[in-house]
C-alpha cells in the first residue's frame, strides 16, 4: 500500500513528504532562535506555565517563529485548552479555556 502510494506520487511528480515534517522545522527554528538569544528556553516557560494549569494534562508545545510565541496545549475534563506565551519575555499573551 505504501509502496504504491509512493510510486503514484513519484509518477505524478508530487514529492512524498511525511505528515510530521513541519514539527522538525518548528523545533529547529526554536533551537535557532534560542541560540541567537531571541527567545527563552522552553523548559523555563513550561516551569512558569504548568503550575497555572492544575488538574490538566500537558499535551505539549508548538512554536511560531514568525510571532516568537509558544502555544502550550492542555486537556482537562475532555476539553483542550491553549496558553500562548511570548517566547522572548515568557509572559502569557492569551489563554483559551
Amino acid at each position: 500500500m505504501i509502496r504504491s502510494a509512493l510510486a503514484i506520487a513519484l509518477m505524478i511528480g508530487t514529492p512524498a513528504v511525511p505528515a510530521f515534517a513541519g514539527q522538525g522545522d518548528e523545533a529547529g527554528m526554536a533551537r535557532k532562535d534560542l541560540r541567537a538569544g531571541n527567545v527563552r528556553p522552553l523548559r523555563e516557560i513550561e516551569r512558569r506555565v504548568l503550575p497555572m494549569m492544575p488538574n490538566a494534562q500537558y499535551l505539549g508545545p508548538e512554536y511560531d517563529p514568525a510571532a516568537y510565541t509558544y502555544r502550550l496545549k492542555f486537556i482537562r475534563n475532555g476539553r483542550v485548552m491553549f496558553i500562548d506565551v511570548d517566547a522572548r519575555s515568557g509572559e502569557v499573551v492569551r489563554q483559551s479555556r
